[in-house]
């Protein structure tokens, strides 16, 4: 079965660099789009960042754009995210997600079927 596993959050100063780690496997051949989502308390998961294993394209929100980057190891099946210049607002529960998708992973959590359990981040 698939299994996603987070890694990497912690407490750190505005300002300062976090890196997230998510070991996939299990996962299907088809499998094309690794996402990163964040959830703060009350808010909707909103998306952060696309990979398309595929086409080998990124896809940033607007609020993390220049800041945040994504990756991947295709030999150890991990996606990355650094995350540098921090701000408070990029708090909350930060989650990978995998999925199939075409040449544009989606930015919305609902097309995803597979996620991991989460890793806090918290920017003070």
């Amino acid at each position: 079965h698939v299994q996603l596993v987070e890694s990497g959050g912690g407490s750190v100063a505005a300002g300062g660099s976090l890196r997230l780690s998510c070991a996939a496997s299990g996962y299907s051949y088809g499998t094309n789009c690794m996402a990163w989502f964040r959830q703060a308390p009350g808010q909707e998961r909103e998306g952060v960042a696309t990979f398309n294993t595929r086409v080998l394209t990124q896809f940033y929100a607007d609020s993390v754009r220049g800041r945040f980057t994504i990756s991947r190891d295709n030999a150890e099946m991990s996606v990355y995210l650094q995350m540098d210049s921090l701000k408070p607002e990029d708090s909350g529960m930060y989650y990978c997600a995998i999925g199939v998708g075409s040449w544009q992973c989606p930015i919305a959590p609902q097309p995803y079927p597979h996620w991991g359990q989460g890793t806090q981040v918290t920017v003070s």
